[in-house]
């Protein structure tokens, strides 16, 4: 029995959209924008080396579907043992990922620069939460108009889960602007 092929985190993200059904390279790049870029981010240029990896490893297949006014495209859908690919890699355990944000470096420092510096900063980055939350809130309200969101076994609670968690960690990053702001502009005043 040969090993199992070794994936990338991209590679099951890409097998996680075909399990919602068969899809061309460009819908997996539309569906890596919206909404897995909200908490998994990829370049549009490892999409097709990934699919071909995916398709050595016997991961995926593809069709090609010709099209009349364009060139001929390539539809991928997870083959059997793509399936049990994503299956035996939801079951295993994942690392607790490590935070790199720069913000947060840079707020370890700010007591070196003028408070203006570090409340620009803070003022821009509340700016840029608040939208992505408001974008998140307004998918919400879609999302809850599905009959099955509430339901494990549906594809729509896991967009749901993991919309919840983005609006969690925006409200958070949020408030924690806001609290620096506050403690930014109390600092110019003394």
């Amino acid at each position: 029995m040969s090993a199992p092929p070794t994936v990338s985190v991209l590679g099951y993200a890409l097998l996680g959209l075909l399990a919602r059904g068969d899809q061309s390279g460009y819908d997996l790049a539309q569906g890596l924008k919206d909404p897995v870029s909200f908490f998994w981010f990829a370049q549009h240029s490892q999409i097709y080396p990934e699919l071909a990896r995916l398709e050595a490893a016997r991961l995926v297949r593809h069709t090609v579907v010709a099209q009349s006014e364009r060139p001929d495209k390539k539809v991928y859908s997870l083959t059997p043992a793509g399936q049990q690919a994503l299956e035996s890699w939801l079951e295993a355990p994942a690392e607790v990922p490590r935070m790199r944000d720069e913000v947060v470096l840079k707020a370890y420092s700010l007591w070196l620069t003028d408070p203006y510096n570090g409340l620009r900063l803070m003022h821009e980055h509340a700016e840029a939460h608040a939208h992505r939350l408001a974008e998140y809130e307004r998918r919400l309200e879609l999302l809850l108009k599905k009959d099955d969101i509430h339901r494990p076994d549906s594809p729509w609670f896991s967009v749901y889960s993991v919309l919840m968690r983005g609006i969690g960690y925006e409200r958070s990053y949020l408030e924690w602007c806001r609290w620096m702001v506050e403690r930014l502009e109390g600092a110019g005043k003394s």
